[in-house]
């Protein structure tokens, strides 16, 4: 059978949940997966444990077992924790240069909206054709109808 190598950093992170995991079920879970890392490497648990210690720089020191110190939440400092300073009152004038800008863009809008030639709807051109030529079949009607009129 062929000697099959221990994932150090792998080990390294289930042992890391195994020691210090914030819960027990985490603890256990670490537990768990550093058992299947040494498996796969042809280890028990313990054998891999002591393997991963030989290479330590403080190997002869017994660990400190985490259930007898008590847990505080990580003091972590993160970037976007830091309060940003209060935003600058809007102004009336700068109100009324916002209104001004944008009442000048609305106006460009329309005058290009204008000049731009609008696309006839065949639905409609067939609605209105319609009706044109209904009303001079009224009005052709109306004119053969009418009486004569005087000379003047």
């Amino acid at each position: 059978m062929a000697a099959r190598i221990l994932d150090r950093d792998r080990f390294a992170k289930c042992r890391a949940l195994m020691e210090r995991g914030a819960t027990p079920g985490e603890r256990a879970a670490g537990r768990a997966a550093a058992t299947r890392v040494a498996a796969a490497a042809g280890l028990s648990l313990a054998d891999a444990l002591v393997l991963a210690d030989a290479g330590r720089p403080d190997a002869g020191r017994a660990p400190a077992p985490d259930h007898d110190r008590p847990r505080r939440p990580a003091e972590r400092t993160y970037a976007w924790a830091t309060p940003r300073p209060a935003p600058e009152p809007v102004t009336v004038e700068e109100l009324r240069r916002q209104k001004a800008t944008d009442e000048a863009r609305r106006k460009k809008a329309t005058a290009r909206a204008r000049r731009r030639p609008q696309a006839a709807d065949p639905d409609w051109e067939h609605w209105s054709g319609e009706v044109r030529e209904a009303q001079a079949a009224r009005d052709r009607d109306w004119a053969q109808r009418r009486p004569p009129r005087a000379a003047d």
